[in-house]
């Protein structure tokens, strides 16, 4: 008999199911811890945090705008970064083997922290418009990152999915 498709974050109501298998949802919560201490000890110089603060300004002359901008705005993104982690942080592992439900702020802050995670990853792996993981070869050097990466862009649509009903 053929098992049928469960999607990996599904609507109910005004809550979320998180139906991935417990070793993929450690999985997550791991990279959320991993994603906290990195922006708990920000380094302004660490390029793995670009995505995550990205320039307003993007002409070349508009380069004191851009840093009036991330002096006034980028602890405000870190702090909201840190409370939406900080909302979800250990719910993902607190059902055994059953997944647990979301409500519909921690789903908010899942998707940030979810994107915010990608962004980073992306940002090492300097993921482009046109990445395709069919392209990285299975003796690729970072094959697994790359197919992390993939992972988190799946669990991601099926999030936004749900959440748009």
């Amino acid at each position: 008999m053929a098992r049928s498709f469960k999607p990996p974050i599904e609507r109910s109501g005004n809550e979320y199911r998180v139906n991935l298998d417990i070793e993929e949802r450690d999985l997550i919560q791991r990279l959320l811890t991993e994603l906290r201490a990195l922006l708990a000890d920000p380094d302004e110089a660490d390029d793995r945090l670009t995505r995550l603060f990205p320039p307003a300004y993007h002409q070349a002359g508009d380069s004191e705008l851009d840093d009036e901008y991330q002096r006034l705005m980028r602890e405000d993104l870190l702090t909201s970064r840190l409370k939406g982690l900080d909302m979800i942080d250990g719910v993902l592992g607190t059902a055994s083997r059953k997944g647990p439900t979301l409500t519909e702020a921690q789903m908010s802050a899942f998707l940030q922290a979810l994107n915010g995670i990608r962004l980073v990853l992306g940002t090492m792996l300097d993921v482009g418009e046109d990445h395709d993981i069919d392209d990285i070869g299975d003796d690729h050097p970072l094959v697994g990152e790359y197919q992390l990466y993939d992972f988190l862009s799946w669990v991601l649509d099926w999030s936004v999915r749900a959440v748009q009903g």
